[in-house]
């Protein structure tokens, strides 16, 4: 069933557990993230970048994961991530989403107020939770180009940030990155403790892939409400496909037969990262 950010994330704040949030694209990677998600009884937030929106994608991706959420007796959230396009973020609400957010981390602190103000009244009129972000969390882009340096959130620019703009849930940077780590990072806890202290809404925390899980699961006792993941999927993906290749003993095989390896893959990852943002039994 379809949800919005607000009815896992309150819960799970309470809880002390987080709500894994991965990217998402195609079927594969929907059904296999969906079905392992159920198994589990976890909610499930799938996330969706602009880049796979261009064209066809907003109304393809948005109308699959519509089409076959209420055949899951879990929550799920449609959210769009990372968008830094108001335009992108009216289309994505009119196709349904039911939460998006709007990166406006890179932009002076007025600037990013003033743009998820706009966001933010335009998502609540119809019905749709906002995710913003204060800091800026660094790393490669999907493209491989960099994303600049890192900022980590002031804890004295939060409960601001929050009032002014009302989101609903607050990115953080305390020192994780997107893509894939060229070092171990070393997450900022007595950091992410003050701002847990301070915000009155949920926390998220993106660059979750390749994060040390003790880390995490420490970032998610001192407040990480949401993991965002998608470097791991793709990785394990790529693994799945080599491993096709070698394992086919046909020419024509079936597409199912094809891809098994790699599904195989997703669910190892997506099983892993239910298991460490403890949202097992959560549903």
């Amino acid at each position: 069933m379809l949800v919005t950010l607000n009815d896992v994330l309150k819960k799970a704040r309470r809880e002390h557990y987080a709500v894994p949030a991965f990217d998402c694209n195609d079927d594969l990677l929907i059904r296999t993230i969906l079905d392992t998600a159920e198994e589990k009884k976890s909610p499930v937030i799938l996330m969706v970048l602009e880049h796979d929106l261009k064209g066809r994608g907003m109304h393809y991706i948005s109308s699959i994961i519509k089409g076959v959420a209420n055949d899951y007796d879990i929550p799920i959230v449609l959210h769009l991530d990372h968008s830094v396009h108001f335009d992108f973020v009216k289309s994505a609400i009119e196709n349904g989403f039911t939460s998006v957010m709007y990166d406006g981390s890179a932009l002076p602190y007025e600037e990013n107020v003033a743009r998820m103000q706009k966001v933010v009244k335009y998502a609540k009129d119809r019905g749709v939770t906002v995710e913003g972000e204060l800091g800026h969390v660094a790393g490669k882009d999907i493209d491989g180009s960099s994303q600049g340096e890192t900022f980590l959130t002031e804890p004295e620019d939060v409960a601001k940030f929050v009032d002014e703009t009302g989101v609903d849930a607050l990115a953080v940077s305390i020192g994780t990155a997107h893509g894939v780590y060229v070092s171990t990072p070393n997450l900022k806890i007595d950091r992410l403790k003050e701002i847990n202290r301070i915000s009155t809404v949920p926390l998220v925390l993106h660059g979750g892939s390749g994060t040390p899980v003790d880390q995490v699961q420490n970032a998610i006792r001192n407040g990480i409400s949401k993991v965002n993941l998608y470097a791991d999927l793709r990785i394990a993906m790529f693994n799945g496909v080599k491993k096709s290749v070698t394992v086919q003993k046909r020419i024509d095989p079936l597409p199912d037969e094809l891809f098994e390896e790699t599904r195989i893959a997703i669910r190892n990852v997506v099983l892993q990262k239910i298991a460490m943002t403890m949202s097992e039994n959560k549903a």
